[in-house]
């Protein structure tokens, strides 16, 4: 299994709100889409607190504001999702959603290599 997280901010001036809905009503129809199969799970896991300046301590805004995953089943769906999404038309499309919605030159996106500890059940 291949995880790829990304720690992705929303654009100046956007609400959390707006931020939220068009993640879930716009943008995650395109992931799901160009995606499909090639990934086995999309995920957004949005922040919540301290995402707006006014609800934060000393009125500082959170780094991030929301964690995205996509988890692909092998090495190799991972390398043709590579190719699919590196293609022209979509690269063109996936950019100019994402102009609307997020920071883009504050995104980051990692490769995770995952250590699980298997813990006795809670009583």
């Amino acid at each position: 299994m291949i995880k790829v997280v990304g720690f992705l901010k929303r654009k100046p001036g956007m609400s959390v709100a707006a931020f939220r809905d068009y993640y879930e009503s716009t943008h995650r129809l395109i992931g799901e889409r160009v995606l499909a199969g090639y990934a086995c799970h999309y995920a957004r896991r949005f922040l919540d607190g301290y995402s707006d300046a006014a609800d934060a301590p000393f009125g500082v805004e959170g780094d991030y504001d929301v964690i995205m995953e996509i988890w692909y089943p092998s090495e190799a769906a991972y390398a043709a999702a590579q190719r699919h999404l590196s293609s022209p038309d979509i690269r063109a499309e996936i950019v100019a959603d994402e102009e609307k919605l997020f920071d883009r030159p504050r995104n980051r996106f990692f490769t995770l290599v995952e250590s699980v500890s298997e813990l006795p059940p809670v009583a």
